[in-house]
């Protein structure tokens, strides 16, 4: 993995202090310290303390991270809408894991892409999923092909400037076309829901009503934070549980046997070349099928 940054003024500073600025963070200065990679400047090796004073092309390099063989690889399909050197966004369907756990250590995102960044020859293999889903939500995912790729989204992530929009579709009506549920939330004790707590983690989410059934409404959903079942926790927080979804109450009486939820929308900007990227993806199939159910309905 080789990167280049070039120094465009006079103004002395360290070379961590350069690379600082370019997002790179502490974790990965501490390896370059360790001899995990090395600096080049000028086409000579640098230490992170050497001092920069003219301009001049810095180049990082770092070796490739180490793959976990308790992770296989999985060669099924991935439907990929967005690939650079640097990025991956796939869109995920309903029912599969984004990440390994306990339960499931052989088919999920990262296993796939595993897979499939193998089979391209890559040396990294190791996957950092950046915007995760639910297993039964599907949709965009945002992944970065590298551990520096994850050190520079990160700043995105905890500021929330990735932008990330969904279709969901929730029983009853809402009270105004446009709103936002803004209540803190946390895990029901000895449960997998989460809920109104007021000492719970801040969470924000903005809504806009696109069309409503006679027992049902289509609502655009923007995450302004990043909680755990946060979209389905907030509408169920407001008497409108996602349809499908029965660990929130939902309505379990149509087609469709997962939550009524698709990440339709994803806006980032790459920080190695700062262009905006926009994805989108079209609502999948069963989706489409409850609408026309619902459509049906009196």
């Amino acid at each position: 993995m080789k990167f280049t940054w070039h120094k465009t003024d006079t103004q002395p500073e360290t070379v961590k202090k350069f690379l600082q600025g370019y997002g790179i963070s502490h974790r990965i200065t501490s390896r370059l310290n360790k001899g995990e990679g090395r600096v080049i400047v000028a086409g000579k090796k640098r230490r992170l303390a050497y001092e920069l004073t003219r301009p001049v092309a810095v180049t990082l390099i770092l070796p490739p991270e180490k793959a976990d063989p308790k992770i296989p690889a999985n060669n099924k399909p991935l439907v990929i809408k967005y690939e650079d050197s640097n990025w991956l966004v796939i869109d995920k369907p309903a029912g599969l894991t984004s990440v390994p756990g306990p339960s499931n250590r052989t088919d999920t995102v990262v296993n796939r892409v595993k897979g499939y960044l193998q089979a391209q020859g890559a040396k990294d293999l190791v996957p950092h999923v950046i915007t995760r889903l639910d297993r039964f939500t599907s949709g965009l995912v945002l992944i970065a092909k590298h551990r520096l790729a994850q050190g520079l989204i990160n700043k995105q992530v905890e500021n929330h400037q990735i932008v990330k929009k969904y279709t969901a579709v929730v029983a009853g009506h809402m009270s105004t076309i446009h709103g936002q549920i803004d209540v803190p939330l946390g895990r029901i004790a000895d449960t997998f829901r989460y809920g109104v707590d007021a000492t719970g983690k801040p969470a924000l989410t903005e809504y806009w009503v696109k069309k409503e059934y006679a027992r049902a409404t289509v609502v655009e959903a923007l995450l302004h934070t990043g909680r755990t079942h946060q979209i389905r926790a907030h509408f169920t927080s407001q008497g409108h549980p996602l349809i499908g979804d029965e660990l929130y109450g939902g309505r379990m009486d149509t087609p469709l046997q997962r939550q009524a939820l698709h990440a339709h929308y994803l806006q980032f900007v790459d920080p190695f070349t700062e262009e905006q990227h926009v994805l989108t993806s079209d609502l999948p199939m069963d989706i489409q099928k409850v609408l026309w159910y619902l459509k049906e309905e009196r």
